[in-house]
C-alpha cells in the first residue's frame, strides 16, 4: 500500500517536469536567466527534497525548493544576462571607435602622402 501511495505521489511531479522538458525546448536558444531559473529550480527541488524527506514529506520539501530555487536562479540569471548585455555594449563602443581611429589613421595618412599635412 505504501508503494503506491509513493507513486502516485511522484506522478504529478513527473508530469509537470514532462510538461516543462517539452514546452521549455519549442523557442530556441535559453537565455541566461531561463538558464539560471532551470539550474535554481531543480538545485532547490533535489535540496527540499532532501531536506522534506527528513521530516517525511519529500514532495512537499521539493515542490517548496523547487520554487524557492526557481526564484533565486532567476535574479542570478537576470544579474547575469544583465551584465552580458553591458559587456555586448562596451565591445560594440569599442569596435565603433576602433573603426574611427582606422578612419582617422587613413585620412592622416593620405595628407601625408598628398602633402597637404
Amino acid at each position: 500500500m505504501m508503494k503506491n501511495r509513493t507513486c502516485v505521489s511522484k506522478a504529478p511531479i513527473l508530469l509537470l517536469a514532462g510538461a516543462l522538458f517539452t514546452s521549455g525546448c519549442a523557442g530556441g536558444p535559453l537565455t541566461t536567466r531561463e538558464k539560471g531559473a532551470g539550474i535554481g529550480a531543480l538545485g532547490g527541488a533535489a535540496a527540499g527534497g532532501l531536506i522534506g524527506s527528513a521530516v517525511g514529506h519529500p514532495g512537499a520539501g521539493a515542490a517548496i525548493g523547487g520554487g524557492l530555487g526557481l526564484g533565486a536562479g532567476a535574479l542570478v540569471g537576470d544579474q547575469m544576462q544583465g551584465q552580458q548585455n553591458d559587456n555586448y555594449r562596451q565591445d560594440e563602443q569599442i569596435r565603433r571607435q576602433q573603426r574611427e581611429i582606422d578612419r582617422q589613421r587613413y585620412e592622416t595618412e593620405r595628407l601625408r602622402r598628398s602633402g597637404e599635412y
